[in-house]
Formats: structure tokens, C-alpha cells, sequence
């Protein structure tokens, strides 16, 4: 059991860190920091933490662990405050989704002598704040390490270690294998979600809300993927920039091509097109990232 660990940013993950560590009884102490009122005073009721604040010198204090669960714009603010208050015995680790630059950036402000372990939850929903957390949000989900020339291996094994008890089945990669694979498997989806949703809020009004009515299973998804907080995403888009685009350029061609063949008529290059995707959509289910369910994830 750790004495104190922090968590810095307590929305849908933060909260879910929280709810995890006291469940489980992993630390004495759990500290909240973040600089929403409303963020804080939900943290309070729903009693996550037996400390809360906005300010992060008080968090950091004589404290073992700290879990930056914040937007990737305030990491900068973030690590100049854990190198000048927090011990530097502390480990520091985070969830973010994009790692490359913020890895250059903990090696470029943090203390040459501290212990920041980058990680990566593949876990989430479209919601955001302290009550959308929950347990088991991690349960059989992926967490990944990505370590750099600040991670020590011992305090990467207790962070692993803590994923493992949160239930995650872990990995490590490096930040740049990291980058490509999430920018086509989160961040360039998510890209088109917004996109597709932001052309139905430009048509005409009377298709806008018959868009609205008649919403088929796969407009209703995108929508609640566009649903997600857009600071965060803004962030990921920018901090993942070269990925994305490289990823966005590939797209781009291949949509072309279907626009071509859609054009042509060619109903064997479509079929054959539908017929490889279908079967990555099998391999998604065996692998247990997904479910069979017609409305997995849907509430009714």
C-alpha cells in the first residue's frame, strides 16, 4: 500500500483511478487536484478523495504517485509544478493518448533525476467528468507503457503492476509504434466522427432534423463519439499531429478509390473492398476488444 497518490485531472479516468485505488485499498491517502469547481465538489460528494484541491503544490505534497489524467495542453504547467513541489522519490505517470511529445517535453522540464512512467489506458466512453467514471472500466482493457529515458524499471513495474491490479492486461511499446497504431485505431476514427457530424449540422434545415429523426445505427454511433469533450480531442489532433496526417493522407487515397468505384459501378471492387473490412471486424471480436452485440455499449 502506498501513503499518498495523486491524481491530477479527475474527469471520466482520473475518477475511475480513484474509485479503482480506494476499492481496492492501494494507498492511504488519495489526492485530488483540478481546477474545476464543479469537478471538485463532485469529487466531494461522491467521496473519492480525502483530499481535494485546485491547487497542485498542496497534491504533490509528500506524496508517492502521481496519475496526470489532464487535458495534453496543461502538461507543460503540469510537470514545471511536480519538478519545483512534488518529492523527487515521486513516480510520475499518465494517461494520455499521444506520447511522442509528451515524452520530449517531461525530458525537457522534468528533473533529470525523477521517475515518469508514460502510459496509455485503451479504455473509455464518450462521457466526461467525475460521476461518468466507474469500476471495472479498465477490466480486460489494454494499458501500455511506453517508457523513456526518465522511466526507472522498478517504478515501471509498479505501475504495471497497479494496471494489473486495476485489472488491465498490460504491454509496453515504444512511443512512436504507440503514436501510428492509435492514430488509426482512435484518433483518426474520432476525426471522422466529428466530421461526419458536422456535415449533417450544416444541411438544410428541414434534412437536419429529419437526419435527427430517422438516424440509422451507424450516424447514431458516430454521434456519440462526437459527443466526446472536445478539449481533450483538440489536444490529442495536435499532439499527434505527424501521425494522424501521415494516417489521414493514406485514408484520403483510399477513400478515392471507393469514390472511383462508385463512379465506375464496380460492384466486384466494392464487394471485394466490404468483404476484407468485414473480416477485420471478426478479428476485433476474437481478440475481445468488442462484442457480437448488435447494442453493445448502448443503455437501451
Amino acid at each position: 500500500m502506498f501513503n499518498k497518490i495523486t491524481i491530477v485531472g479527475c474527469g471520466l479516468i482520473g475518477s475511475s483511478i480513484a474509485r479503482e485505488i480506494k476499492k481496492r485499498k492501494l494507498a492511504k491517502n488519495i489526492s485530488v487536484c483540478d481546477i474545476s469547481s464543479k469537478a471538485l465538489k463532485d469529487v466531494k460528494s461522491l467521496k473519492l478523495a480525502n483530499e481535494i484541491s485546485s491547487n497542485l503544490k498542496v497534491c504533490c505534497k509528500n506524496t508517492n504517485i502521481i496519475f496526470i489524467c489532464a487535458p495534453l495542453s496543461t502538461y507543460e504547467r503540469i510537470f514545471k509544478t511536480i519538478r519545483d513541489h512534488a518529492p523527487i522519490s515521486a513516480i510520475i505517470t499518465d494517461v494520455g493518448s499521444s506520447k511522442s511529445n509528451i515524452i520530449k517535453l517531461s525530458e525537457k522540464i522534468l528533473n533529470k533525476k525523477s521517475s515518469f512512467i508514460p502510459g496509455h489506458p485503451i479504455a473509455g466512453t464518450e462521457e466526461s467528468g467525475p460521476k461518468s467514471g466507474f469500476l471495472n472500466l479498465f477490466k480486460n482493457r489494454w494499458f501500455i507503457t511506453t517508457p523513456c529515458k526518465l522511466s526507472k524499471k522498478k517504478d515501471q513495474k509498479k505501475i504495471e503492476q497497479l494496471w494489473s491490479k486495476f485489472g488491465s492486461k498490460v504491454t509496453s511499446m515504444n512511443a512512436r509504434s504507440h503514436d501510428n497504431i492509435m492514430a488509426i485505431t482512435s484518433h483518426i476514427p474520432h476525426l471522422i466522427a466529428y466530421n461526419i457530424v458536422g456535415t449533417a449540422s450544416k444541411l438544410e434545415a428541414k434534412i437536419k432534423s429529419e437526419v435527427i429523426k430517422f438516424s440509422a445505427s451507424g450516424f447514431r454511433d458516430f454521434t456519440r463519439i462526437a459527443s466526446s469533450d472536445p478539449t481533450m480531442w483538440r489536444d490529442i489532433m495536435i499532439g499527434n499531429k505527424k501521425q494522424i496526417l501521415f494516417m489521414l493522407k493514406r485514408f484520403s487515397k483510399d477513400l478515392k478509390h471507393l469514390e472511383t468505384a462508385i463512379q465506375n459501378n464496380d460492384k466486384k471492387e466494392l464487394f471485394k473492398f466490404f468483404q476484407k473490412t468485414r473480416s477485420i471486424r471478426a478479428k476485433v471480436v476474437k481478440a475481445g476488444q468488442d462484442t457480437k452485440a448488435s447494442n453493445f455499449g448502448r443503455k437501451n
